[in-house]
């Protein structure tokens, strides 16, 4: 009597291509020799081999089904007819770890615990009863630019990407769209992380990848961040540094501020207003402050008769000081 081939990879003569596959995986890893010291190892591991090799093939398999092996190795006469069956016999090549290799892509999973003269590496591997010990891919790290405002009130983004995704015979892949949604919550600083454990592309033996996502704001026509708070440059004329003056600064949030500077200011003055500047992460009703900084623009020249006025005026100013 032949071999049963079904009965080899323990699966009944009913299963799918990918029932075959998934037992040929399974088992192959089992009773890989390097994996596997028992004495019938190799012949088992063999054995595997040749009937995958029948089984996963359609025309190797109908041929099987309806003759046996007998019939697959002996030949089929053509005299019988018989749609898409061989005339010739089936003769397994016998190298198994070719086998071996072809259905898991090219590459020995074995490989990464072995020497070259063959000599196991202490990797733990061997705790693992025949498997290899899967290790996750380094993280994928994105810059997320957003606008000051999207930091300021919140917001909510989608980001599609595109991954290689594991099909249902468990050893081939495709590449899929997915959609990624968080919260970008108010008052979120540059250099946030957000990540999405496991979103990188999947294969047969590593752990797919995170997908970080690192929060860069976009430069403001009119505000740089400090933190918490905000800074506003307003360019004054010296007449307005010495005599005062209001400043206008509109918010983030479409608010118009009207300011009174009294103050003399000088190169190293700043006008703060408390509470006007960012929310802070951690408490989104508490703010940071705005901070008011000045250039003085002067004038390019002074008649005589202006310097002299001008002289006066703050040798006076000096003096009532």
């Amino acid at each position: 009597m032949g071999k049963d081939y079904y009965a080899i990879l323990e699966i009944n003569n009913n299963a799918t291509d990918f029932d075959i596959k998934k037992a040929y995986r399974r088992l192959a890893l089992k009773h890989h020799p390097r994996s596997n010291s028992h004495a019938r190892a190799p012949e088992l591991f063999t054995l595997l081999a040749e009937a995958f090799d029948v089984l996963s093939d359609p025309r190797k398999k109908a041929t099987y089904d309806k003759f046996g092996e007998e019939g697959l190795k002996g030949g089929i006469p053509s005299v019988l007819g018989v749609n898409g069956a061989w005339t010739s016999g089936y003769v397994y090549h016998g190298n198994a770890d070719e086998t071996f290799r072809q259905f898991f892509g090219g590459d020995n999973p074995f490989a990464d615990f072995y020497t070259a003269d063959g000599k196991e590496v202490n990797t733990g591997f061997s705790s693992l009863r025949g498997q290899k010990e899967k290790i996750q891919d380094p993280p994928i790290e994105r810059d997320l630019h957003l606008a000051l405002e999207d930091l300021y009130y919140g917001c909510t983004k989608k980001i599609k990407i595109s991954r290689r995704v594991m099909n249902e015979d468990g050893h081939t892949s495709s590449i899929r769209d997915k959609i990624l949604t968080f919260n970008v919550k108010p008052g979120w600083n540059e250099g946030t992380r957000i990540t999405f454990p496991k979103e990188g592309d999947q294969g047969p033996n590593n752990i797919p990848a995170d997908i970080v996502f690192v929060i860069r704001q976009k430069r403001h026509p009119h505000f740089v961040r400090q933190n918490d708070d905000l800074c506003y440059t307003e360019h004054i004329s010296l007449e307005k540094a010495l005599t005062g003056f209001s400043v206008e600064v509109e918010t983030l949030d479409g608010r118009l501020l009207n300011i009174p500077i009294n103050d003399i200011v000088h190169p190293e003055y700043t006008k703060v207003v408390t509470g006007e500047g960012m929310p802070l992460a951690n408490s989104p009703s508490r703010r940071g402050d705005l901070i008011i900084r000045f250039i003085t623009q002067f004038p390019d020249k002074l008649s005589a008769e202006k310097k002299l006025l001008l002289k006066q005026a703050l040798s006076k100013s000096i003096m009532t000081a």
